[in-house]
């Protein structure tokens, strides 16, 4: 389980930071009128100077990469009920997620930034969960009826 959760980590930390600079990517395009915002102001004047900033934004990145990627074991937990892995991988999300958002400025430093941005996770985890059930739903239906199918193609004995 250690190499496992070892592994996971290392491959998240990378995982991380690339999604970090996509989504960086995707806002300056549409927000930063053809210049690159590389992260938002408030964090650049919290830590001194730019560089500094993107720095710390990348380690976080890539710690919150590897936090999703280690708490992705959770689905593994077979004897585990859904509604158990499903509030034990929000909880630990939530820790891992929520702290680095506000260290980083993602939400406004208020009691509604923080509210705000709960609530836009919320509806994230949830769009997404219910995308994985639907379509881990429809693969099941899909391998019992070729299951089905090979019963009823077999020859008889």
């Amino acid at each position: 389980m250690k190499k496992k959760i070892l592994g996971r980590a290392l491959i998240g930390f990378p995982v991380g930071i690339s999604i970090e600079n996509l989504i960086m990517i995707f806002i300056s395009a549409v927000w930063a009128n053809g210049y690159f915002v590389p992260c938002v102001p408030d964090l650049i004047s919290t830590m001194g100077n730019q560089l500094n900033a993107v720095i710390i934004q990348n380690i976080l990145c890539g710690l919150l990469g590897s936090g999703f990627a280690v708490s992705s074991l959770i689905w593994e937990k077979e004897e585990w009920s859904l509604l158990k892995q499903t509030g034990i991988y929000f909880l630990a999300v939530c820790v891992i997620m929520l702290p680095v958002a506000y260290f980083l400025h993602w939400m406004e430093h208020s009691f509604m930034g923080f509210i705000s941005y709960f609530g836009i996770f919320v509806l994230i985890f949830a769009a997404m969960w219910i995308t994985q059930f639907i379509t881990g739903k429809n693969s099941v239906k899909n391998m019992n009826k070729k299951l089905s199918e090979a019963r009823n193609n077999s020859p008889k004995n």
